[in-house]
C-alpha cells in the first residue's frame, strides 16, 4: 500500500508533467503536448533536429511506458496504473523499467541546459517553471535537492531519482527532483 506521502509525490509528477491536457489520465495526446512546450522552452521549432530528438525520445517514453502501465488497455494510464506500477518500482529500484530509466535520464539531459553533465539551479527552476510551477520554489527545490551544492552530476541525479519514488522520509533530498520544495 502506498503511504499518503509517497501518493502526493506521484500525483505531483502525475499532474504536473504527464497529465498535460488536466485529462485525469494520461495519453499519448499528453506526451505530444510536452513535445510542444519542451521546444517552445528551448526555443526549437518541428523541423529542428532537437525538436525531432526530444520527439522521439518523449514517444518511445510512451510506448514502453503504455506498455507496461496500461493494465486494462484502454490507451491511456489512470491514477490507479501510475500509482501500482510505482509501487511495484519501490519494491526493486535497482531494475527500473525500460521507460523508468528512459525518463530519468531525459529528465535529467533536459534539466542539463548547458549539455556539462550537471544540473545547477538556474537549469533546474527554469524547466520547472516552463512546466507551471513557482521558480522560487524550484530553486528552493533544488537547493535542498543538491544540498547547498552548486549542480547535481548524473551519477547523484540517479540516487535521488530512485529515492523520491521510494523513499518515506519527508526530508530526504530525493523529494524535491521535480521542482517542488513541500509536500
Amino acid at each position: 500500500m502506498v503511504s499518503d506521502f509517497r501518493k502526493k509525490k506521484l500525483l505531483h509528477v502525475f499532474t504536473s508533467f504527464f497529465d498535460r491536457n488536466g485529462s485525469g489520465s494520461i495519453d499519448k495526446k499528453d506526451f505530444e503536448l510536452a513535445v510542444d512546450n519542451i521546444s517552445k522552452l528551448r526555443g526549437w521549432s518541428a523541423g529542428d533536429a532537437k525538436y525531432k530528438e526530444i520527439q522521439s525520445s518523449l514517444m518511445k517514453i510512451w510506448d514502453t511506458l503504455q506498455g507496461r502501465a496500461d493494465a486494462d488497455k484502454d490507451g491511456e494510464i489512470s491514477v490507479d496504473e501510475w500509482i501500482a506500477m510505482w509501487e511495484e518500482f519501490a519494491k526493486n529500484p535497482s531494475a527500473p523499467l525500460e521507460w523508468q530509466s528512459l525518463y530519468c535520464k531525459f529528465i535529467f539531459n533536459l534539466e542539463d541546459a548547458s549539455g556539462d553533465g550537471a544540473i545547477d539551479g538556474e537549469e533546474f527552476s527554469s524547466v520547472y517553471a516552463s512546466f507551471g510551477l513557482n521558480k522560487d520554489d524550484a530553486l528552493a527545490a533544488f537547493r535542498k535537492m543538491s544540498k547547498g551544492k552548486a549542480n547535481v552530476s548524473w551519477a547523484e541525479f540517479q540516487d535521488l531519482w530512485k529515492e523520491y519514488f521510494t523513499t518515506e522520509d519527508v526530508n530526504a533530498a530525493g523529494n524535491y527532483i521535480f521542482g517542488k520544495s513541500s509536500f
